[in-house]
């Protein structure tokens, strides 16, 4: 592990209230799950008194069939649960609506086709999780395409016109911002050379701002040179102002989120990045892709975590705090709280940092293999591994195991907290765990 002393230390707060107030619909309904790793965009809940104890059978609140396939994560706003998913070629791509109380299916509506293309055998058409405002819904599949809908199942716009190809499939989420929404298009070449965007770094990937209302393009963000990645972007406050803090394959960026102008970047080498960022005392924590070859580079992957204040420009050395090379993450998520970092990698190893150092607090190997990503809530981490068993540990300094639970497999998609229960999506299945009649 290596540390660098930051020049400047000024705090920071995760989430901007004006992002807040764009997917929140009220103070009332904080408990609300409307996006990829919740309100805060960072997996947390400020729920209290959650479930810690179930199996297939015991403190089940209903188990729902799912109709049609995907990966997309559960979100939940004012009483409904939205997926997506697609037909098993992947060509009809489906919108999906279930009572939070019942887990009835509500609608299933297709909101549009496309044309299938590459993805990895765990990925799916339907990976990008839905995000949701005060009266509509916004989903994204593989071939690029978007469409909003009204929490009573219409479509009001779909939008087509921008295509996208990754030798990996699709497999980041949007975020609403305003009267925006936000999506990174992180792609590769889709013929010749198809190393290109993938191995072999190009300038044609960019953040896509859509008008929430239309569909219609505000502007498109474009990235310099970096490689495909499926991070789901957030908005910090930064300086002050509201920051779209964005990360791909070799490069984390911030932009202005009202023009999408780069305002700075730093290198952070690797492709097919997926960890989502978050961010904290002052700091935005990032995950490289997997280990590759550029000439004679050797590109390594290791946790990093990049100041933001101040930052301007290249800020690859002057704004790097430390690295750390053991037990990095490829696939899950961090979770940030109370100045620690946790990650859990897609092997079971668990580890807890400290956030200011990265100097190791502890680390543990929890059971199974990991793709979705820890949720916390109430001092303690969920951790979903792809079995569907859930290991639920304490935030703390040391390691102590709290309880493991077991549904049915396979699971990939990350689980939402809303109103005392835990939603968990997997294959065949949408389960919410808790007390029924609630």
């Amino acid at each position: 592990m290596r540390f660098y002393r930051p020049t400047q230390r000024r705090r920071i707060t995760s989430v901007c209230a004006a992002s807040l107030i764009s997917i929140l619909v009220s103070t009332a309904q904080a408990e609300d799950w409307p996006t990829f790793r919740g309100p805060a965009f960072q997996g947390a809940s400020t729920e209290k008194d959650l479930p810690t104890k179930w199996s297939k059978t015991e403190n089940i609140a209903w188990k729902a069939p799912i109709p049609n396939r995907g990966w997309s994560s559960p979100i939940v706003v004012a009483g409904r649960v939205f997926i997506t998913g697609t037909s098993e070629d992947g060509v009809s791509c489906h919108a999906i609506c279930l009572d939070t109380a019942t887990g009835k299916v509500q609608w299933d509506v297709e909101v549009l086709q496309q044309k299938p293309t590459r993805k990895e055998g765990k990925n799916s058409y339907a990976t990008p999780t839905p995000v949701a405002d005060a009266k509509n819904v916004y989903v994204f599949f593989s071939g690029g395409g978007a469409a909003a809908l009204s929490f009573d199942g219409k479509v009001l716009w779909t939008n087509t016109e921008n295509g996208y190809y990754s030798q990996h499939g699709l497999g980041a989420s949007p975020r609403l911002y305003k009267d925006m929404l936000i999506m990174p298009y992180d792609q590769s070449a889709p013929s010749g050379d198809l190393k290109v965007g993938w191995q072999i770094p190009w300038e044609k990937s960019y953040v896509l701002a859509l008008e929430a209302a239309t569909g219609k393009t505000r502007y498109k963000a474009m990235r310099g040179t970096s490689r495909i990645g499926h991070v789901t972007p957030l908005i910090a406050d930064v300086d002050g102002k509201p920051q779209l803090i964005s990360g791909a394959g070799d490069v984390v960026e911030g932009f202005d989120p009202d023009t999408g102008k780069r305002i700075w970047w730093a290198d952070n080498g690797g492709e097919a990045v997926v960890p989502s960022l978050v961010v904290g005392d002052g700091m935005v924590f990032a995950t490289p892709g997997f280990p590759t070859q550029i000439g004679t580079k050797s590109i390594y992957p290791a946790i990093r975590a990049f100041r933001l204040a101040g930052a301007a420009g290249d800020v690859t050395q002057t704004n790097l705090v430390w690295e750390e090379k053991r037990g990095v993450p490829m696939v899950p998520s961090y979770i940030f709280d109370n100045h620690l970092l946790y990650a859990v990698k897609e092997d079971g190893m668990a580890q807890c940092l400290e956030a200011a150092t990265g100097k190791l607090v502890w680390r543990h190997r929890i059971d199974g293999n990991y793709a979705s990503s820890p949720v916390i809530a109430d001092g303690k981490i969920y951790c979903l591994n792809e079995a569907g068993t859930t290991t639920v540990i304490e935030a703390a300094r040391e390691f102590k195991e709290v309880s493991v639970n077991e549904l049915d497999g396979p699971c990939q998609a990350s689980m939402a907290i809303s109103d005392g229960h835990l939603f968990i999506r997997s294959r065949d299945n949408l389960w919410c765990v808790g007390a029924s009649g609630k």
